[in-house]
């Protein structure tokens, strides 16, 4: 792999790659995923996404591997998919052996294709009961852990991780040097310790050391990618195989066009105009709808409506009913008025800054 900077032009070159990209069995048609964002990267928003192309590989919210065999109805809903959104990895949590290896063998039967273990997620409600970022500090028990699950089923088996609990404890080389022995397929792994949870800037050195602890599986680089210059630099200061976009994905659906369009040809293409993101807001809508009926498919998206609201410069009066849209009747007048009104006279795609993303203030934060 190669990168380098024209000196005529300052788009960043993008690097090159001998051979497609594989987890295991499963091939990807694009070195950029989709990171889990809990609360957001549900099959709506996904199967949205997916129809702008670019996205290589898109995984679930993370569920807890005992909430799966006991078949709860909001894991059931977390687990929610459709043909067109594949290939999706399922991401689940846990630290009993047992458990995880029963969740991953009913997800297996169920045709899921890939199973990816969360071992990052700082917040307590994870970390409290042995899994996500918690599984770092007992080395012996989560690799043999691990083992047993990759024994226990034949899709690919995959794990996201952090670099480590805190910046004395930066284990995720170790860590994926021994995942790779016992048959992990790929790892992603985020830039940054528990001890940060999503505060400072994603460590690049710290991927580097994972991707060279590793001797053949795919890294792939997470953490503050949010453009072309970011994913440029993903790639030639870490080195790793692929990039997985989580907060930028939500500022920018289109990334994974464009970053996808950058890697093969050296230019990213147009940038979304203001009525293909009125569109998208629209079909996003729907399908959340779809998904869990009017009622609650209000509520959801009054999550994201705010961000809605500052990309397409709507003004305050409309953002606040888009916050509290409560039918698809009141939804629809609202994006009636916002199309009669038309675009801004000054707005720009290149112009808007990053949504604001709620994320935990601390390791310790509850999500």
């Amino acid at each position: 792999m190669m990168n380098a900077t024209n000196a005529l032009d300052p788009r960043p070159l993008p690097p090159r790659f001998d051979s497609p990209l594989h987890f295991g069995s499963v091939r990807l048609a694009s070195r950029f995923n989709l990171a889990p964002l809990a609360g957001f990267t549900n099959v709506a928003l996904r199967r949205t996404i997916r129809e702008l192309g670019g996205l290589g590989l898109a995984t679930t919210d993370l569920v807890n591997a005992r909430a799966i065999l006991e078949g709860k109805s909001k894991t059931m809903e977390l687990l929610a998919t459709r043909p067109d959104d594949q290939p999706l990895a399922v991401q689940i949590f846990g630290s009993n052996a047992d458990e995880m290896v029963s969740a991953a063998q009913w997800l297996q039967d169920r045709g899921v294709p890939i199973v990816d273990i969360n071992m990052g997620c700082p917040v307590r409600k994870v970390v409290r009961t042995g899994g996500g970022s918690a599984l770092m500090c007992d080395p012996a028990g989560t690799v043999k852990l691990l083992e047993r699950v990759v024994r226990a089923v034949v899709i690919p088996i995959t794990v996201k991780m952090r670099l480590g609990w805190d910046d004395e404890n930066v284990t995720a080389p170790f860590f994926a040097r021994l995942f790779e022995e016992v048959g992990v397929a790929a790892i992603t792994i985020h830039g940054r310790t528990r001890e940060q949870g999503f505060s400072g800037k994603v460590n690049l050195e710290g991927i580097r050391r994972v991707v060279e602890a590793v001797r053949s599986i795919p890294v792939v680089g997470n953490g503050d990618v949010k453009s072309v210059a970011d994913a440029a630099a993903m790639f030639q200061k870490t080195g790793c195989h692929a990039i997985a976009v989580g907060r930028g994905a939500l500022a920018n659906p289109w990334i994974f066009r464009q970053l996808d369009s950058w890697l093969n040809t050296g230019d990213p293409g147009v940038r979304a105009s203001w009525n293909e993101r009125l569109d998208f807001m629209e079909r996003h809508f729907r399908r959340l709808v779809e998904w869990r009926g009017e009622h609650f498919g209000c509520l959801q998206f009054r999550r994201v409506a705010t961000w809605y609201a500052r990309s397409l410069r709507t003004g305050k009066a409309i953002q606040q009913r888009l916050v509290l849209v409560s039918s698809p009747a009141m939804f629809d007048e609202i994006v009636e008025e916002i199309r009669q009104r038309g675009e801004p006279a000054d707005w720009s795609e290149r112009d808007l800054s990053e949504y604001h993303v709620a994320v935990p203030s601390g390791p310790m934060s509850h999500w």
